[in-house]
């Protein structure tokens, strides 16, 4: 059931990843007209970067993850933030049948998954989210910026360099966030007759080099994260690369591909 985002990586995770700006939330409300009488699934949650902002839209927040670490962080940043109506489920996109049998049927307003659709079978989960979902409701598939290793700027060159060098091997993985993975979540929502809209929400942000370095850890799997001495010594290479900066910018292009069931 787990992807590796155990342990300490589920830690860095919580830490180091980047949240949604209020137009994100915005753009998702307007899409399925969410308002409090809906519930809202947010699955592959993770430790609810995306779940607690969404809960405040909603009636009802149903988190589902497979990786009980995840959750647990995201249960204690709910209650650090007084967040009451978000429930957290283990599981995974192919226990949502079992979630449209215990909330009945047209009972969702949005199905959210962002960051996670690549570990996913897009077909499958387009059609067995369906009974879930009122009319109007649909699915949004979120991309959060591109991974830190593979973005069009100085920074993540020099990143991806140093990266290399401790991986020994080219580091070339997109997570499915580039064109070729939207297209296959534009396909599979299309071929699925949703009524498919897609946007963009992009703006510049600062990044620290503990952030960047958090963010990096906190895409490998627990079992290959490296030891603390590899890991100084590579945040070391980091800062040398980038001239001693602590910090730089960041554009972040947070696309949202939504599926909206007919009404």
């Amino acid at each position: 059931m787990t992807n590796g985002f155990t342990g300490e990586v589920a830690t860095l995770y919580a830490l180091h990843r980047r949240g949604y700006p209020p137009e994100v939330l915005d753009a998702l409300t307007d899409a399925f007209h969410l308002d409090a009488t809906d519930t809202v699934v947010d699955l592959g949650c993770g430790t609810g970067q995306l779940s607690l902002p969404l809960a405040a839209r909603a009636g009802a927040l149903i988190g589902v993850d497979p990786e009980p670490d995840m959750l647990a962080l995201a249960r204690r940043a709910a209650l650090d933030a007084g967040t009451t109506n978000a429930t957290w489920v283990l599981g995974g996109d192919g226990d949502l049948p079992a979630l449209s049998r215990l909330l009945g049927p047209g009972r969702v307003g949005a199905l959210t998954v962002a960051v996670a659709i690549h570990f996913m079978d897009r077909d499958a989960l387009c059609g067995v989210a369906r009974p879930l979902l009122r009319p109007g409701g649909g699915i949004a598939v979120i991309t959060n910026g591109a991974p830190l290793w593979l973005q069009d700027a100085d920074w993540s060159r020099a990143l991806r360099g140093c990266l290399e060098r401790l991986l020994g091997h080219p580091v070339t993985a997109s997570c499915q966030t580039d064109e070729a993975g939207r297209r296959l979540n534009r396909e599979a929502l299309v071929r699925a007759s949703y009524r498919y809209a897609e946007s963009v929400v992009w703006y510049d942000a600062p990044l620290t080099v503990d952030d960047m370095i958090g963010g990096v850890f906190s895409a490998m799997s627990a079992d290959r994260l490296p030891t603390a001495e590899r890991r100084a010594a590579f945040t070391a290479e980091v800062r040398d690369a980038l001239g001693g900066r602590d910090e730089v910018s960041e554009r972040v292009n947070v696309w949202l591909q939504c599926g909206v069931l007919g009404t």
